[in-house]
């Protein structure tokens, strides 16, 4: 089988199309449900997945440290939050890294599900469920759908670290 290249400029274009129809729909997870469904082709949304990864905020370095980086990750994964209790009740906020384009994509799509959303919020959302949408499990190796868990379960024990902290104070 001879690899093709891809027309790499085509991508942000079809990216960017998607973007302006779903200003309409709204932004986060279902946007990029939508998104997943106008794709027929794995590889493009792999190349979609990656797109997402590009668009993140960069870490900081000084987020880069052990306290940070995600257990049970093949690749380097760094998730860092900030719980703002401004509102009453506690509200996270993420900022991530990874050395792999495709695991940042997966952290985007992570973003979209939990980021500025309440702890309890956070505690109610069933990942396996929505993430189950997009069907990714059944195309990420099993090293990948581990340390898309592994991110999970980081996310989901900083929002109960945050709950026990408001029934604390």
């Amino acid at each position: 089988m001879t690899w093709k290249p891809v027309a790499a400029p085509v991508i942000p274009a079809y990216i960017d199309f998607m973007d302006t129809l779903n200003e309409t729909r709204g932004a986060g997870f279902e946007e990029i449900l939508a998104d997943f469904e106008l794709l027929d082709d794995w590889e493009d949304r792999y190349r979609y997945v990656i797109e997402l990864g590009r668009r993140l905020e960069p870490l900081p370095e000084e987020h880069r440290s052990p306290a940070n980086k995600v257990p049970g990750c093949v690749s380097q994964v760094w998730l860092s939050t900030r719980v703002d209790r401004s509102g009453g009740v506690p509200r996270l906020t993420f900022v991530g890294d990874s050395d792999a384009h495709i695991v940042r994509g997966l952290i985007a799509i992570l973003f979209t599900l939990y980021s500025g959303k309440t702890a309890e919020e956070i505690a109610g959302i069933d990942a396996a469920q929505r993430l189950g949408q997009l069907h990714l499990n059944e195309h990420l190796t099993p090293q990948r759908s581990n340390g898309l868990m592994a991110m999970v379960k980081r996310i989901r024990t900083d929002a109960e670290t945050a709950l026990s902290r408001r029934i604390l104070h």
